[in-house]
């Protein structure tokens, strides 16, 4: 992308992108008001932000947000592939006479069987193999899955400064995950996401998974809203778009944590990136002030020898 002379108005600004961006290679710029030149990016998100209001004509009052755990605040699959990986690889050492190849066709077959939260994979895997627990094996093998577990353990790009701008603006946050209450929290913890959430609901609050819709109703009722006045984020289209939808939330797709990239997908809104819910839940001169702290810090660090 071309350098844009700037300090043009927003709504100028808006226009030159947008203009752009539909592919009108020529415009390069626009009539100068201000003589410091700003960098592409700070451009881009200035007019993202402002022009969001084109996309939010039907704009309510969002006073909650409901977020899925995995995939949504964190790379869960990532992060089980490498710890995983970790604790094969740890179990050979520790004397398993198996390819890396054939361990993994073991553990997947089990957790294909008992679910991707399953807790006892290392345990039934050496019980298959050996017909009891080689301890030594499955110790070195928990040790390196929980090392790996903490060291990839993190949040996506932008999760934690959008959580901070929604909870700074007094917008109630929630997580609703089919995972068993203590993975959640434990997830929650590693990320120091615990103290930022008014409540977490599990599968074990309530017997049911996503897309039923008790999980749902049970997370407004704590939050004290309506439907309406919630939106559910979730990279799930089949149980977190669905489930909140049919009791009347808005709904948001989490399409940078879509680990399937095949999903036939119905949602109000299509995240590319977790802090797209900035335009979405925040009014517009919200996201004003959001725009002009950007513009203070890159004015700083400009002024910066």
């Amino acid at each position: 992308m071309p350098r844009h002379p700037v300090g043009i108005t927003y709504a100028r600004i808006c226009r030159a992108i947008i203009v752009y961006g539909t592919g009108c290679e020529s415009l390069h710029y626009l009539p100068m008001i201000r003589k410091r030149e700003m960098r592409p990016i700070a451009i881009i998100e200035i007019a993202y932000l402002e022009t969001a209001d084109s996309h939010n004509q039907g704009w309510m009052m969002i006073k909650a947000v409901v977020f899925d755990l995995d995939n949504t605040l964190v790379d869960f699959m990532a992060m089980k592939r490498q710890s995983v990986d970790a604790a094969i690889t740890a179990m050979i050492d520790a004397g398993l006479d198996m390819s890396v190849a054939d361990v993994k066709e073991h553990v997947d077959k089990i957790y294909s069987e008992q679910g991707i939260e399953y807790q006892k994979v290392f345990d039934e895997l050496l019980t298959n193999i050996f017909g009891k627990i080689d301890y030594k094996m499955l110790s070195a093998g928990i040790v390196a899955y929980r090392r790996a577990r903490e060291a990839a353990l993190k949040p996506y790009p932008h999760v934690s400064a959008t959580l901070m701008e929604l909870v700074k603006h007094g917008v109630k946050l929630a997580v609703l995950s089919d995972a068993p209450t203590r993975e959640a929290w434990l997830r929650l913890c590693y990320m120091n996401f615990h103290h930022i959430f008014d409540f977490v609901v599990t599968f074990d609050d309530t017997g049911r998974r996503k897309p039923d819709p008790a999980p749902f109703r049970l997370a407004l009722d704590l939050l004290q809203v309506g439907p309406d006045e919630a939106i559910m984020v979730g990279d799930w289209a089949e149980r977190d778009m669905v489930g909140a939808a049919a009791i009347g939330m808005r709904t948001a797709f989490a399409k940078y944590g879509d680990s399937f990239g095949n999903q036939m997908v119905e949602a109000d809104y299509t995240l590319h990136d977790i802090k797209d819910l900035l335009t979405i839940v925040l009014d517009r001169d919200e996201r004003r002030e959001i725009v002009q702290r950007e513009q203070q810090r890159v004015d700083n660090e400009e002024q910066q020898p």
